[in-house]
């Protein structure tokens, strides 16, 4: 008998989602058919359009996650296989691989459930999640395909230190522009100046009319838009003649029941009319036969650190719902990624039992993922490892020496 958790959205919002929107419950799995596979999630995802996805009260919300297959009946899914799965909030889930995905809305999410993690080299799976995956892959598109930015251009980016603003700055940099960023927190405002961001500001303590009467006194070319809003009206209206803006997001209205667009519609219009603008929305999935170019594009420019990322690791499948309400919050740098197992580690020598034991974010199942997990340990800033042969769900162990320092992984841990 395999016992799941899964949450459910057990009240309707009404305004800003809570915790007590949420329950987490336990259900008993079927066994596996002909064909079916049994997959456990590793890495959840947690983004700002959950908000808005219509999810009845009482079903899981939607999610897209990393997962491992732990038994399976299907000859093209074998145990230990990794895949992408848009199964929602659940740890554990019985599954045809080919069957149609509940979360389906054309162009918003993908018709089947399971898909297979892009073969683009040796990166931790949970980027899969984040910039080699929906985030990334808009911030890409949306900038290259809608803001079709040229060099000298300046470009503005809200929510700039988000999954998917980060990588549009940093795109637009590589294509030779200037690029402003906004963002909510002066540990945002340093990690995008470590990005090679031309101009950032903190839209808390400076407006947007401040900012640009600074950066970009006679205008901009191209705006990413992540927020909407009174933010986004001010940028249309420093658009310059045939400026190009990409509507990406709209998340300081998804807490809202009315977005109370009529107000703003007529100006809108007129200012997209007289200045003869181009602005574009944005649907990632309209762009999927595109996506392996653009995912090994990007992939190309990590490996060359062209191209940098930042995650925030969020412990625990048990703290689903408050890592979404952190994404509102606006406390997140980078993407936000729940994970579901830690690496308990000791130094070597020490009894299991003791009290030097300690825990790690688990990056990923492959040799480099369990390296990069060993190095998010404080007390190793490098490590050389040896990997003994034991199965990695099992038991294993772990050597790695850092100034005569060596650790034991003593086992995996659920959070």
């Amino acid at each position: 008998m395999v016992v799941a958790r899964r949450w459910i959205q057990c009240k309707p919002f009404q305004g800003a989602a809570t915790l007590d929107c949420f329950q987490l419950i336990e259900e008993e799995l079927p066994g596996l058919k002909n064909d079916e596979i049994l997959i456990e999630a590793l890495y959840l995802s947690v983004d700002p359009y959950m908000r808005v996805y219509p999810i009845q009260v009482d079903r899981t919300p939607i999610a897209l996650q990393v997962a491992r297959v732990t038994e399976s009946k299907n000859a093209a899914y074998p145990v230990g296989k990794l895949v992408l799965a848009m199964v929602g909030w659940r740890d554990k889930t019985v599954l045809h691989p080919d069957q149609f995905n509940p979360y389906y809305v054309p162009r918003f999410a993908p018709e089947k459930t399971i898909s297979e993690l892009p073969d683009l080299g040796d990166f931790p799976s949970s980027l899969y999640l984040g910039i080699l995956g929906m985030p990334g892959l808009s911030g890409y598109l949306g900038l290259l395909r809608q803001c079709r930015p040229k060099k000298g251009d300046i470009v503005l980016i809200s929510s700039a230190a988000s999954a998917v603003g980060s990588v549009a700055g940093q795109i637009a940099k590589l294509k030779g522009c200037t690029v402003i960023g906004s963002a909510g927190s002066q540990k945002k405002i340093d990690w995008l100046k470590s990005l090679g961001f031309d101009y950032v500001f903190n839209y808390k303590e400076t407006t947007l009319d401040e900012a640009l009467q600074i950066f970009a006194p006679d205008g901009i070319d191209c705006y990413f838009d992540n927020v909407g809003g009174s933010y986004s009206q001010t940028a249309l209206n420093a658009l310059k003649p045939r400026g190009r803006m990409c509507c990406c997001g709209y998340i300081s209205a998804y807490d809202t029941l009315s977005h109370q667009l009529d107000s703003m519609k007529d100006d809108l219009l007129l200012k997209i009319m007289v200045n003869e603008l181009s602005v574009s929305g944005l649907m990632v999935l309209s762009f999927a036969d595109e996506f392996q170019e653009a995912l090994s594009e990007m992939a190309q420019w990590i490996k060359e650190n062209k191209l940098k990322y930042k995650e925030t690791l969020f412990e625990g499948f048990t703290k689903m719902p408050e890592a979404l309400l952190e994404i509102f919050q606006g406390t997140a740098v980078g993407k936000l990624i729940p994970n579901v197992y830690l690496l308990v580690l000791s130094p070597l020598g020490v009894d299991a039992e003791s009290n030097s034991r300690e825990q790690v974010p688990l990056l990923g199942t492959s040799e480099y993922e369990l390296l990069q997990s060993i190095h998010h340990w404080p007390r190793l800033k490098q490590a050389s490892c040896r990997f003994e042969p034991d199965f990695i769900f099992k038991r294993m162990e772990v050597k790695t020496r850092y100034h005569f320092c060596s650790v034991r992984v003593l086992e995996l841990s659920k959070c």
